[in-house]
């Protein structure tokens, strides 16, 4: 007790404001690989690091302790490689004014992309043109960018009709809308093993799970054979969707912060219980 009382009495300001700096960014590391496969490396990165240093502190281990103080910087290197997706997603957050919401309050942005959205998935599922459309939120897609045709274009109804026609170059993959815009079209995406088994489930829904179980973006899917309009999130899909419904789930997904996280959980709930009676009434 007499050791703290000493250390506590030799703190002042500027050694509080030093630690709380610290604290601070370990907090943006922690939220910054949250969700994400990086949390396993980084809990296996601070395991080493903790055995390095109680090995290091023990007396006559010189070469060792060189050993360390050397390859230091090296392995900060491989660890920056490692994290370079979480890494850029983070500097696309700061770009995107220090990674503030998806919205930022634009209601009426908002609601011009969502009539967009549900227009063009009413249209693609009466023609029975299939469909993928994937919608960033604060984890960043920028690795299934690169893996379609990037494009810059707002999102519109006959943009997205374009895109999914059966004969189109880009029909193919998922389109990745990124706030108010088309940042790709012909995506890849991970498919999810969790929903092979289900044989009315085609690679488009199983690639909309996926997507959602590695992050927090909302998948929309277009049945090419039955028209069915679904939704997936957190890998969880919500089926047979009409228009006020998808309206609806993509308002209470989409709004700035200040909408409550209760309600949009509520009403995926609620959706996967009407889905559930229909099931049983049919």
């Amino acid at each position: 007790m007499a050791n703290i009382y000493w250390i506590l009495s030799r703190v002042d300001l500027l050694d509080i404001v030093d630690i709380l700096l610290v604290a601070a960014v370990v907090y943006a590391v922690l939220l910054l690989v949250r969700g994400t496969q990086a949390v396993q490396l980084l809990r296996g990165v601070i395991l080493l690091a903790l055995f390095i240093a109680l090995i290091g502190s023990l007396a006559g281990l010189t070469a060792f302790n060189w050993l360390m103080r050397s390859s230091g910087q090296f392995l900060a290197v491989v660890i920056a490689i490692v994290l370079q997706p979480e890494l850029r997603r983070a500097l696309e957050r700061l770009g995107r004014a220090g990674g503030v919401a998806l919205w930022s309050g634009r209601d009426v942005e908002l609601d011009r992309v969502v009539n967009a959205l549900v227009s063009a998935c009413r249209r693609l599922s009466e023609r029975r043109h299939g469909a993928l459309i994937v919608l960033e939120r604060d984890t960043g897609l920028q690795d299934y960018v690169d893996t379609g045709v990037e494009l810059d274009a707002l999102v519109a109804d006959e943009l997205l009709q374009t895109i999914f026609f059966p004969s189109t170059a880009l029909h193919d993959g998922a389109v990745i809308i990124r706030g108010n815009r088309i940042v790709a079209a012909a995506a890849v995406l991970p498919l999810a093993e969790s929903i092979v088994a289900d044989g009315h489930l085609g690679t488009r829904h199983r690639a909309a799970v996926g997507i959602t179980e590695q992050t927090d973006a909302i998948a929309l899917v277009v049945s090419e054979e039955t028209g069915t309009i679904s939704m997936a999130r957190n890998g969880r899909m919500v089926r047979h969707l009409d228009e006020r419904r998808l309206a609806t789930l993509l308002q209470a997904m989409l709004a700035p912060r200040r909408t409550s996280t209760k309600k949009s959980r509520s009403l995926l709930q609620r959706r996967g219980s009407d889905e559930l009676q229909d099931k049983r009434a049919a």
